[in-house]
């Protein structure tokens, strides 16, 4: 039973909450039952169908709503004589600067993207208030809290680049399903559908009569008296046969492969054989209930679709999205939550699958390797927003000694669903909550300053709105208050080169970078290099200090889990939102933190070498939102690390 200072510490208590979804509906809740008086929620998202299964606070009716409102209109019903303050707004507005963040005595994260997570972070240091975060994936879930000074800050350790894949990959060589799912979802679908200017590697002409490909430009185009089917068989019979047989014809791409099979449309389908009934499937006018699943009279989403079922329904999305969804056609892009994109995507992705002999996959099981969609755990959001609330306490009572990480498990580890650990320290190197200054590598009269303020500054460094300076030298700064002569300036920085600035950028100068709203500010000691890696430092920029340079162990994990380690380096790669579920290796290296309950082993962070104290456990967390990186199957050799989304 909590005590009276434990009651009054919680009455007493302001409590801002970012993010009302899976986790935050659970917290808003449990923030209420316990007797929190003065909570405020920020959201920018309204509800979706796909939220109600989880996120118990909303129903259909408030489809299209805010969720912050909606969520606090809910509790009330239940709570009504407490304050629930909603913002349907971004948590990076610049209403909720430093001022507004150090009315409260505890942040609490319920949120699902990094640059978010990092924004709040940032924000809150500067502030001086505690953060509690959190995340999910399926059974597994953690909770950490940060203090400034006392714990490691969110960003005190990097966290992994979401993972891409090489063109040549996808286009030639896949393995697995996922690369089938992205060939479908990120070249053709956006080849068929999307920007009609764009050129991808699917557009390669076929010098095949019988093909028609002569006819015309782009083999994508449709022609002005081509019929739909008659268009459909064309583009199924140059993506799943043409293009196979031409990636064929390089023997030497297959001498250590097995071989893909082309498959045409004739070989599949009786060429007098009908699609569904088209007035059927969209008879409401509901372009959101068109379906080719519908019209083929597939019911059910989990099952597995022969290859035939799976060449009509690649068909017949395309149809309907001709017939029905014309006026879209040029400017889609992929959408989880459209049901026809879904379908053409799973379909066609299980017609590449087959020709190269992956195992296909139902609608259900594509839809969320192609959405990013891990299929929540209601019951994980409830613990792990239980845990928050008491880790929440213990900071309103000033209790830092007992403040822990948990990890919620899917499985017991030594007979405990909950590991809670001693917080992490503050990491020194760590360039935003320390003065360390980072060293940026680079060969300063190639590269151009607007690749330093992307790649370096955006990209890694995660600043919104920066300023650059080169001594006392004014270089790049970016706001509404800027005069048309000031932009001119800065823009025309932007195309020089590092060492041809007003103020040259060049080895042993110091840049400032800063963010005036996030209050945060850094230093960057530049240093000559001539050379770089085009396959391993794309960027010709490489970032020292805070970024750890990945082992020889971690690159062969890397390409030993799809990522190409031949070729020139110059493929372009094709960001995948998704992770796929699998384990790598880590490297041991941390800092030593005992398990609260457990009297003879530790869990290691990665930044303490050969320190004697580090023991046999690692642990490296990363969460999204609801989803969540987590490192599994702790054991006395190396920690395994598996990422879910």
């Amino acid at each position: 039973m909590a005590s009276q200072q434990q009651l009054n510490a919680i009455k007493g208590a302001k409590v801002l909450m970012v993010g009302a979804g899976g986790i935050g509906c659970e917290l808003l809740k449990t923030l209420a039952l316990s007797g929190f008086q003065d909570i405020h929620i920020i959201d920018m998202d309204t509800i979706e169908v796909s939220n109600l299964n989880r996120q118990f606070l909303f129903r259909q009716s408030h489809v299209g709503q805010s969720k912050a409102k909606v969520a606090r209109d809910a509790v009330l019903k239940f709570r009504p004589h407490i304050s629930i303050t909603a913002h349907h707004a971004n948590i990076k507005s610049s209403e909720f600067n430093v001022d507004f963040f150090k009315q409260f005595d505890v942040i609490l994260n319920g949120l699902d993207n990094l640059d978010a997570r990092r924004h709040v972070n940032r924000i809150r240091l500067a502030a001086g208030v505690p953060l509690v975060e959190s995340g999910t994936t399926g059974f597994l879930g953690q909770v950490a809290v940060h203090v400034k000074d006392r714990t490691e800050c969110y960003e005190c350790y990097p966290k992994p680049a979401p993972k891409s894949y090489p063109v040549c990959t996808i286009t030639n060589t896949p393995s697995k399903f996922v690369h089938c799912i992205v060939w479908a979802k990120d070249l053709l679908f956006a080849k068929l559908f999307g920007d009609k200017n764009q050129d991808n590697d699917l557009n390669v002409r076929s010098s095949d009569g019988a093909s028609s490909s002569e006819h015309t430009d782009d083999i994508f185009e449709r022609r002005n008296d081509e019929d739909t089917d008659c268009y459909g068989r064309r583009i199924y019979d140059h993506v799943f046969g043409y293009n196979i047989e031409l990636a064929l014809s390089n023997d030497e791409t297959w001498k250590n492969r097995t071989r893909p099979k082309p498959i045409y449309s004739r070989d599949v389908l009786s060429d007098n054989q009908q699609n569904g009934n088209l007035d059927q499937s969209c008879s409401s006018g509901d372009l959101a209930s068109v379906s080719a699943m519908a019209t083929l009279g597939l019911k059910n989403p989990q099952d597995v679709w022969n290859l035939a079922e799976n060449s009509n329904v690649f068909l017949e999305a395309l149809k309907l999205f001709f017939s029905k969804r014309e006026k879209e056609i040029g400017s889609l892009a992929f959408d989880k939550d459209d049901q026809l994109a879904v379908e053409f995507v799973t379909a066609a992705a299980n017609i590449r699958a087959t020709s190269f002999g992956i195992p296909m996959h139902s609608l259900f099981e594509a839809k969320g390797i192609a959405g990013n969609i891990v299929h929540a755990v209601a019951t994980t959001n409830a613990v792990v927003a239980g845990l928050i609330v008491i880790e929440a306490i213990k900071l309103l009572n000033k209790d830092l000694e007992n403040v822990r990480m948990t990890f919620c498990n899917e499985h017991p580890k030594r007979k405990m669903l909950l590991m809670p650990v001693e917080p992490f320290e503050p990491n020194k190197s760590c360039f935003v909550c320390s003065t360390t200054p980072l060293t940026l590598e680079v060969n300063a009269s190639r590269t151009k300053f607007r690749d330093f303020i992307e790649k370096i500054v955006r990209a890694k460094l995660g600043m919104n709105l920066p300023i650059v300076m080169q001594g006392t030298s004014l270089l790049y700064e970016i706001g509404d208050d800027l005069d048309e002569d000031e932009i001119r300036n800065y823009e025309a920085n932007l195309e020089k080169v590092l060492s041809k600035l007003p103020s040259p950028v060049i080895g042993g100068t110091l840049v400032t970078v800063e963010d005036f709203h996030q209050q945060l500010s850094c230093e960057i000691n530049i240093k000559q290099r001539e050379d770089f890696d085009e396959e391993k430092e794309p960027d010709g920029m490489v970032l020292i200090g805070w970024l750890q340079v990945p082992t020889d162990t971690e690159n062969k994990t890397s390409a030993q889990n799809g990522e190409s380690t031949s070729g020139t380096g110059t493929d372009q790669a094709v960001p995948l939102e998704i992770a796929e579920i699998g384990e790598t290796e880590v490297n041991a290296v941390s800092k030593k933190r005992n398990f609260s309950e457990l009297s003879n082993s530790s869990v290691s962070h990665p930044s303490c070498g050969n320190d004697t104290k580090c023991k046999n456990k690692d642990v490296i967390l990363e969460d999204d939102g609801d989803d969540l990186i987590i490192l599994d199957h702790l054991n006395s050799e190396m920690a395994k690390k598996k990422r879910l989304v």
